[in-house]
């Protein structure tokens, strides 16, 4: 579950990214260079969530699924209850 969720934030980073990258082609001299760099550093950035994602998802220490299976819980307390 959290793996899914990485992406909304994996998304957002990438288009940033993606942004930067455009802007720096159309800029000259060192500041171009500094785009590139920049995107570069925003890219591998993204990378981290979806990385993290994962591991939180097979470790099965994901606070979403602790939280979902609380609720379940829950709900099957008041289901039993007369």
């Amino acid at each position: 579950m959290c793996f899914i969720f990485s992406f909304i934030p994996l998304t957002i980073f990438v288009t940033i990214g993606f942004f930067v990258l455009f802007a720096a082609q159309k800029i000259e001299g060192g500041l171009r260079r500094f785009g590139r760099i920049l995107s570069v550093w925003i890219f591998i950035a993204a990378l981290i969530f979806p990385t993290m994602g994962a591991y939180l998802t097979f470790s099965n220490k994901c606070p979403i699924e602790t939280f979902i299976k609380a609720v379940a819980a829950q709900d099957q307390k008041y289901r039993e209850a007369p």
